[in-house]
This record gives structure tokens, C-alpha cells and sequence, in this order.
């Protein structure tokens, strides 16, 4: 892995950490949990902006398949690896962590992935579309949380919040990461990537299963307090 990436990544560490500190001291009167997803939130929007800026060809946004990273994909992967560090580590310091096993292997899986896509100093287009597949939905993801701490929990909008995480993870996971998964499984990748890309996918589809259950879940117990109501 070339030097200037390796920097870039310590460097993304210390601006997430920096960025959280700063959020807490501004915001003492929300929790841990709160400034971390406001930290994330930011990432999210970053990491899918210079995920497309990093785009070569728009006629098909992952070509040429399995070519050498330019350096726009790789300062793309080398900022979210950074801050998949950064959460990483953030996260086990929150006493009120809801972390689980599968957002720990996400992470592992995502960290290991990205990190072999730098080190191999190849698959870049379809590495930086990853980052937008994954990360596209993650805004509405910390949008219901942070409702719900801001008084907003069992309301029209955090429903509304809900409902759009689900429809854009859904699409975003279920339809663009099998097809991302198959030409990154199919193309000349090494190993590594593609037992990477194998793992994401599998985790995707368990998220998937269970945001099914959680919106099945809103749904009926919207219906039921109506008719209690």
C-alpha cells in the first residue's frame, strides 16, 4: 500500500475522532450514541459524494472491470476505511452500544475488503460503487435514531424514516450489491476481494430479512394502536 494512502487513512482517524470530540463538547446534553451517528451521518454524505466524483466512465459507472485504482478511488476507499476504524473503536466506548455480531462482522468484512482493494491497487470502480451501495441508505439510517432521541419516536416522521431506509437500503442492497457481488465474483479479482465482496453480500441479505421484520413490525403495531385508539 503506496505511503500517501497510508497517511491519508491515519489522517481519516484522527478527523472522524476530532469530529466527534468536537460534536460532544457542543452537544452535552445528548448521548454518546447521538454524536457518533451525527459523525457517521457526515461520513455517509461524503463518502457517496466522492464515491460518485470518482466515477470514470457514467455509460457503466463500475467499468473497466477489475482495472488499476485511480487516485480519486482510492482516496475514496482509504477515507472510509479511516472511518470504519474510527467507529470501530468509537463504538466499544459507548456503554449504551446496541453493537451486535453482524455489525461487527460488517465492519470486519468492509475494513478487510477495502483494505485488499488498496493494497492490490486494483478493482477501484467497483470498490468506490460499494462504498455508494453501502452507504447510500446509512443518512436514514441514523435519521430514525436520532428522531427518536429528539422526541420524535412512534411519530408520522420517524415512521417516515423508516419506511425510506428501508425502500433504499432494500433497492440499493437487493438489486445493485447481487450485481456488484456477481461481476466482482465473475472478473479477474483476487481472492481476497472476491470472498470480500461474497461476505458483504451475505450480510446485506440478513440486514435485509431483518429491516423486513422491523417495517412488518411498525406496521402492525401502527394498525393496532388505531384500533385501540
Amino acid at each position: 500500500m503506496e505511503d500517501h494512502i497510508i497517511k491519508l487513512i491515519i489522517f481519516a482517524v484522527f478527523s472522524w475522532t476530532s469530529l466527534f470530540l468536537l460534536i460532544r463538547k457542543l452537544l452535552p446534553n445528548y448521548s454518546y450514541e447521538f454524536s457518533n451517528r451525527l459523525v457517521s451521518t457526515t461520513h455517509a454524505s461524503l463518502a457517496v459524494t466522492l464515491s460518485l466524483l470518482s466515477v470514470q466512465d457514467w455509460s457503466c459507472p463500475i467499468c473497466p472491470y477489475a482495472s488499476p485504482s485511480t487516485l480519486k478511488q482510492k482516496q475514496t476507499l482509504a477515507i472510509t476505511v479511516g472511518y470504519l476504524i474510527y467507529d470501530s473503536v468509537c463504538s466499544h466506548f459507548d456503554e449504551r452500544s446496541t453493537s451486535n455480531l453482524d455489525n461487527i462482522i460488517h465492519h470486519l468484512v468492509s475494513i478487510i475488503g477495502l483494505g485488499a482493494g488498496l493494497a492490490y491497487q486494483k478493482c477501484g470502480a467497483e470498490m468506490a460503487a460499494t462504498i455508494f451501495i453501502t452507504e447510500i441508505s446509512s443518512p436514514f439510517l441514523h435519521l430514525r435514531e436520532l428522531l427518536k432521541e429528539l422526541g420524535y419516536k412512534d411519530t408520522d416522521l420517524n415512521l417516515a424514516a423508516d419506511v425510506l431506509f428501508a425502500l433504499i437500503f432494500s433497492v440499493a442492497r437487493m438489486v445493485g450489491g447481487p450485481y456488484l457481488a456477481y461481476v466482482t465474483l465473475t472478473a479477474d479479482n483476487p481472492l481476497l476481494i472476491k470472498t470480500m465482496a461474497l461476505g458483504l453480500q451475505l450480510v446485506s441479505a440478513f440486514w435485509f430479512y431483518k429491516i423486513l421484520r422491523m417495517v412488518k413490525h411498525k406496521f402492525t403495531k401502527r394498525a393496532t394502536a388505531k384500533k385501540l385508539a
